[in-house]
């Protein structure tokens, strides 16, 4: 039977009713997780770890160099990792680590559920289940799974607020899709070189929404020096105003002249940036 390491990280999963909202109840959820899902046993040798318990919401790259250095330090004792985590924050996570955690060869899966598990319509013990089995598997990658699909951690995105299908990958399909069996979409790879953790984040990145009307003399308030890229979310294929007062060029000559990395993507969630299709791209 297959070890399977269960990383607590706290989330709505691990919530209890107080009063006439939720809150973060570690004891409780232990509890829980012995008493509603002993069938957990059935499928791998689980040991659970309570790495920090917080909300998703107040999680930063500090967390991610924690949690990247738990699955270093465990990665030769187990067969596969599951994170139970916020759904807030979590694509967030699971990108970090997926470009953090070099050459898995083991799976690394993120859940987590859209009401408590103390709850009578939690999703949380369909996900669970469905993440412990995914551990097992031959994927060697950081996955997100909900919902009986699977997505890739740098490719997926946080869909829906209320439904229990919260998660998607636009432009990508699951990696993996939970039925009467587990069916992945991607092969194994034969040759692997050795695990390497390479966790180091820096938080001197601006993200930069475009959108009409946006004032030129906000920008002008970036203090450029203490940044070392800007992610802009642009128009469809890549386009943003170039005419008046509205003229983004000057912006990104500032931020060229500064050695500001500026990247540009897209607000629409398919297809892809291309920046030969209009002015403003190839300006």
């Amino acid at each position: 039977m297959k070890k399977i390491l269960l990383i607590q990280t706290g989330g709505t999963i691990a919530m209890s009713a107080k009063g006439e909202g939720v809150e973060l109840d570690p004891e409780a959820w232990s509890d829980l997780l012995i008493k509603q899902i002993p069938e957990l046993e059935e499928l791998a040798e689980i040991t659970t770890y309570p790495l920090f318990f917080e909300d998703s919401s107040d999680l930063n790259a500090e967390h991610w160099v924690n949690l990247a250095k738990c699955i270093d330090v465990n990665y030769e004792k187990y067969d596969g990792f599951v994170i139970l985590h916020g759904t807030d924050t979590m694509a967030y996570t699971a990108s970090a680590l997926s470009f953090s955690l070099q050459n898995l060869s083991k799976p690394v899966i993120f859940t987590g559920s859209q009401v408590p598990m103390s709850s009578v319509r939690s999703d949380a013990r369909r996900n669970l289940i469905n993440s412990v089995e995914m551990a097992t598997t031959e994927l060697q990658e950081v996955g997100i799974c909900f919902n009986d699909h699977v997505y890739r951690g740098n490719r997926a995105t946080k869909l829906s607020i209320g439904d229990f299908d919260a998660f998607g990958s636009p432009n990508l399909d699951p990696i993996a899709e939970i039925g009467l069996n587990i069916e992945l979409n991607v092969e194994p790879k034969k040759l692997i070189p050795a695990f390497e953790n390479s966790a180091a984040f820096s938080n001197e990145i601006f993200v930069l929404t475009v959108h009409p009307s946006l004032s030129m003399n906000i920008l002008d308030c970036l203090d450029l020096t203490k940044l070392k890229a800007i992610i802009v979310r642009t128009f469809g294929s890549g386009n943003f105003p170039m005419k008046g007062e509205y003229n983004m060029i000057p912006f990104f000559e500032k931020c060229r002249d500064h050695d500001v990395i500026v990247a540009i993507v897209s607000q629409a969630d398919y297809d892809a940036v291309d920046l030969t299709k209009y002015p403003a791209g190839r300006a």
